[in-house]
């Protein structure tokens, strides 16, 4: 059920923060935790730009038993909830800590609940056959193109567009989608702490410290500090 890809952040190397991080495309508390994440990164280079961080992204499937071609995304959610009142206290949560991170979802245009196994396999194959472009960039357009423009992430032709648009090689991504086709079958490789991961976003700083949940870039400026001994900054 899991992936793995880098991202790295060029900073001088004194000192250095690895990030682990857990999610799931469907997840918008991981949209969430990515965005907090970015902030976080961002802050500790002010605070110390002797440090080096890289942040290694692990899919994690939530629902790896969901169709192929997706179910209905409401039907879905009122079923799991209960009544079409609960999804909407629910969404209104979600939707209160997404503003504060500098996201405005939106749930009305989300048509299917997808299986995510596609679109993290494009994640790591952009990934391992170095290609030219940030996973982080893949990862996050494949996120807003789900929670901000309602697509349906599930598609082949989706996932096709969203890789063309980010740079991925027009040849080789179409020969990624014939194969993969032939491959649905094949379970994604674990991460080193795959056993320990209840729920996303699930972050392990330095092999040491772990969050779990939509943590504040605060909150994981202080894990990172903690991760290297140094609080001094804070």
């Amino acid at each position: 059920m899991f992936a793995t890809t880098e991202q790295g952040t060029a900073v001088n190397k004194n000192e250095s923060v690895t990030v682990d991080v857990h999610f799931d495309f469907i997840c918008p508390w991981c949209l969430i935790g990515k965005r907090n994440l970015d902030a976080a990164v961002t802050y500790l280079a002010s605070l110390r730009p002797d440090v080096s961080v890289k942040v290694r992204w692990h899919s994690h499937q939530l629902l790896p038993d969901m169709p192929v071609d997706g179910v209905p995304y409401q039907a879905f959610y009122v079923a799991r909830l209960g009544s079409p009142g609960a999804v909407a206290a629910r969404r209104a949560q979600v939707q209160k800590a997404a503003e504060a991170a500098g996201v405005e979802l939106m749930f009305d245009r989300i048509e299917v609940m997808p299986n995510t196994r596609a679109a993290h396999r494009l994640v790591a194959w952009a990934t391992t056959t170095g290609a030219a472009i940030k996973p982080a960039l893949l990862i996050d357009r494949l996120f807003t193109g789900y929670f901000i423009d309602g697509e349906d992430i599930g598609s082949p032709d989706v996932l096709e567009r969203i890789g063309l648009a980010c740079g991925l090689d027009a040849a080789r991504l179409a020969e990624h989608f014939t194969t993969s086709g032939r491959e649905d079958n094949m379970t994604l490789p674990c991460s080193p702490q795959a056993d320990d991961v209840q729920g996303v976003p699930h972050f392990v700083v330095n092999s040491a410290l772990s969050l779990s949940g939509a943590y504040s870039p605060g909150a994981i400026v202080d894990a990172m500090l903690r991760s290297i001994g140094d609080q001094e900054n804070r």
